[in-house]
């Protein structure tokens, strides 16, 4: 009979206070990004788009966080953690299929292969992940604390790449639309530099 061994969350205290830490920072950072593209100029786009594609990654991050804070506490047992953790994930695959009915809806943007990959089926898999992982630390598994660490770093590795591929998104269409508005004003200021001539006169 293979024994399981017992639950060590302390072991795993730098491992959180690093994913935390980084969640933690990054969601500033995403408040200061989308504050430089909003202050930048004009952005197409409605609040169903933004709540599809921005808003989610501020929550994959506080998700990370959430997570690391209750794995950080100093617990008597591992059941009250457990069932927090499953809740999180609870919540967030909920939150998810939430986001998926959005990017559906939003007619603003068409979304790429890797975009339903990174947005829809990825997050999924990770609040999956920590359904899974709370129900696991009632049987008292170590192989919960990699399921639930796993789980919060690919919630972090989505926000990053989500967040990224936001910005250049957006930089990208604002760069057509620079490029579009130069080309419409040179076209538009060649009639008035050919010099103005009376029509030649016909010979009778």
């Amino acid at each position: 009979m293979v024994e399981t061994a017992p639950l060590t969350p302390h072991a795993w205290e730098a491992f959180y206070v690093i994913v935390g830490s980084s969640a933690g920072a990054l969601t500033g950072l995403q408040f200061v990004v989308l504050t430089l593209i909003s202050e930048g100029g004009r952005v197409r786009g409605t609040s169903e788009t933004l709540a599809a594609f921005a808003s989610p990654n501020v929550v994959h991050f506080c998700a990370a966080l959430l997570v690391s804070a209750i794995l950080s506490a100093p617990w008597q047992d591992m059941g009250a953690p457990g069932v927090a953790v499953a809740v999180t994930g609870v919540c967030g695959f909920a939150y998810s299929v939430a986001v998926l009915r959005r990017a559906l809806r939003q007619k603003d943007y068409k979304p790429v292969l890797e975009d339903w990959i990174w947005h829809a089926a990825l997050p999924k898999v990770a609040y999956g992940a920590l359904v899974f992982a709370g129900v696991q630390f009632v049987r008292d598994s170590a192989d919960a604390l990699f399921i639930v660490g796993g789980a919060t770093l690919l919630l972090v590795f989505i926000g990053i790449h989500n967040a990224w591929d936001t910005v250049t998104y957006v930089m990208m269409e604002r760069a057509r639309e620079h490029k579009a508005r130069v080309a419409a004003a040179r076209g538009g200021e060649r009639p008035s530099t050919a010099p103005s001539e009376p029509p030649p006169a016909r010979n009778p």
